[in-house]
């Protein structure tokens, strides 16, 4: 038989939001006028009551003033929409291979995401921009080109998927300052004014990187880095990340995902967390409570 949980008094609840909110208030010291900047992606970017409640999430953090900073992929609508207009999928070493018909469909399909993304952010009282890394040439790309899987040394070129060569943080600094909130659709320009497209969570890790950002925190469709028996890992080091990248514990998907966050708190990032964006309110609990919902990897 079902049971319905039971009611919380009046005063107890109350007092569970006033502990709550004390909580918050250190973290809400220590992080004023920092950069956060987030990688918004799976399900906290496809279920309605998940994507309003990260609007509200983002517009709360810059109130208390902190700098959020918004990097958003879109990988499923792009599929998706590739599907539908009877254009097959192809991946190399888990890389979208892109050519001029696939990257006319990225570009469209991750524009219409970022005004999505602005819109609702607007929506709940924030002041979100929509950019891509062409505006003002701030993220700056070269042609990735993929090492053969036959191991006989030759590249594989995969189209027009990009590394990053640097990101100039003039522009989102300047948003920053005037409390704008910088959403950022992951898409560099070549030496010739070429677009590139590239991985979401390597554009947030670099511009994290680069901000000097206090935290990166990576929206996932898992609860975080697991070890392997399933048990969730809610503190690691870069180092205990080494060691878990070199047993095969971290594999597949979580790699270029996990290696992001690494790279960024080996180069100047305070922390990098790993959350679980099913998780209503996520954002929120990572950043301003003790406990937090993910794991969080720090430098040693």
């Amino acid at each position: 038989m079902r049971r319905d949980p039971p009611v919380m008094p009046p005063e107890a609840a109350s007092a569970l939001k006033a502990q709550i909110l004390a909580e918050a208030l250190p973290y809400i010291q220590r992080f004023h006028n920092k950069a956060i900047v987030i990688k918004y992606g799976g399900n906290a970017m496809t279920e309605s009551v998940l994507k309003a409640g990260f609007a509200r999430d983002v517009v709360m953090l810059k109130l208390v003033g902190m700098n959020p900073v918004i990097v958003h992929g879109g990988g499923p609508q792009i599929g998706d929409l590739l599907k539908t207009m009877g254009i097959p999928s192809q991946f190399r070493q888990g890389m979208r291979v892109t050519d001029e018909k696939v990257m006319n469909v990225v570009e469209m399909v991750l524009g219409e995401l970022n005004q999505e993304i602005v819109g609702l952010i607007n929506q709940h009282g924030g002041r979100a921009v929509g950019l891509t890394g062409q505006d003002g040439a701030f993220i700056h790309a070269r042609k990735m080109l993929l090492k053969s899987d036959a191991g006989d040394g030759e590249s594989v070129d995969i189209g027009l998927v990009g590394e990053i060569e640097r990101i100039d943080p003039e522009l989102i600094q300047l948003l920053d300052s005037r409390d704008f909130v910088p959403v950022i659709a992951p898409i560099g320009v070549g030496p010739e004014g070429e677009a590139y497209n590239i991985n979401a969570d390597l554009v947030a890790g670099k511009l994290a990187e680069t901000l000097k950002a206090e935290k990166l925190v990576l929206m996932t469709n898992t609860v975080g880095v697991l070890d392997k028996d399933g048990v969730l890992l809610t503190g690691l080091s870069a180092s205990e990340i080494d060691r878990l990248f070199a047993d095969g514990t971290i594999h597949g998907g979580m790699l270029p995902k996990i290696g992001s966050a690494l790279d960024a708190v080996k180069n100047g990032v305070r922390s990098s967390h790993i959350i679980d964006g099913r998780v209503e309110h996520a954002l929120l609990l990572e950043v301003l409570t003790n406990e937090g919902v993910g794991t969080m990897i720090k430098a040693d």
